[in-house]
């Protein structure tokens, strides 16, 4: 089953963010990941959720997903996105 990161990600300082953003799409190919979304334009549609920029990236399954997710390969990556962002995210399965 599909498993997915959804993201809810404000970015505090864009020039170190925009060095995260370079690192990370290669993280993901490497564990057969793939963007479905990557930031774009938000429309509030219901409730008071106001997020600044959604990420979703979809895995073949949630074991794949953590493998990235707690790889080498993204470590430094992730490091870089605590130091330039604020992060909400939750891993979920899907179809």
């Amino acid at each position: 089953m599909a498993a997915y990161v959804i993201a809810d990600v404000e970015i505090l300082d864009s020039v170190k963010f925009q060095e995260y953003a370079s690192l990370v799409p290669a993280t993901i190919e490497e564990y057969g990941g793939k963007y479905i979304v990557r930031g774009g334009t938000i429309e509030e549609a219901e409730g008071d959720w106001k997020p600044s920029r959604i990420v979703v990236i979809e895995f073949e399954n949630m074991s794949q997903l953590k493998k990235w997710y707690h790889s080498q390969e993204y470590s430094g990556p992730m490091q870089l996105r605590h130091e330039s962002s604020d992060t909400n995210a939750i891993f979920v399965e899907g179809v």
